[in-house]
């Protein structure tokens, strides 16, 4: 079962994560472009990009944390020489109001939170589907999301976060926010002149180096620093 995700507030409560969309910026991180070619999937290159790159998730993605993410049976029906699907660990943004064409000053204002979020992705797919990264973005289980949402006022400066990423207790990516190519409000500016964002909406932030490929069995840990650890198992479907 995918969305809707309840997650605690920081300062009491909860949220009931509903978003019209998620949106999700691809190589933000140099040293995540830097990987690129064992990475391996199309218009992933080497190239510093010079404006944001997006790409959006569906919000049946959406899954809590310490539910399974399911590595999905359909991939058996392919002719796959070996079939992919990684982890991502990324700082996630959750819009607070409805708003449009921000300046960077303004953005964010206009966020309600932060959490952990871990953009799983099919790679196979990425690379062969004519569509782009679509699909193999979207699959069900594919974005799990918390633990616990932390308002603006209690990151003393979310542009200056540790971040890493667990794989069964061994460290395979470890970063900080400083380290982004596009800094957070510029993210937020961007997003808003191209989409109106709603209450509930959400926007990953792109992921560092070290990203890897997932197995049934595994566990998936997340932390970001003044935030907490988002941790997962997964399974076959």
């Amino acid at each position: 079962m995918t969305m809707p995700v309840t997650l605690p507030l920081a300062t009491g409560g909860s949220y009931t994560l509903t978003p019209s969309k998620i949106i999700a910026l691809g190589l933000n991180y140099l040293e995540h472009i830097q990987e690129s070619q064992s990475v391996d999937v199309q218009n992933f290159t080497n190239e510093i990009p010079t404006e944001p790159i997006l790409f959006a998730k569906t919000p049946n993605v959406l899954i809590g944390p310490g539910e399974a993410i399911l590595l999905p049976r359909l991939i058996e029906g392919y002719d796959f020489a070996a079939a992919r699907t990684d982890y991502e660990a990324e700082l996630a943004l959750i819009v607070k109001d409805r708003c449009k064409d921000l300046s960077p000053e303004e953005g964010l204002k206009h966020v309600l939170g932060y959490t952990c979020f871990n953009d799983i992705s099919q790679r196979n797919f990425q690379k062969q589907d004519k569509g782009g990264w679509f699909r193999g973005k979207s699959l069900d289980t594919f974005g799990p999301i918390g633990p616990v949402i932390v308002p603006p006022e209690a990151i003393a400066d979310p542009q200056n976060l540790e971040i890493s990423c667990r794989l069964n207790g061994r460290l395979v990516q470890h970063s900080n926010t400083s380290r982004m190519i596009f800094p957070l409000a510029e993210i937020m500016a961007f997003v808003s002149k191209n989409f109106t964002l709603e209450p509930g909406d959400i926007i990953i932030t792109g992921t560092p180096s070290g990203v890897g490929q997932l197995a049934p069995g595994d566990v998936v840990e997340v932390e970001i620093e003044q935030i907490g650890t988002l941790r997962n198992p997964v399974r076959a479907e």
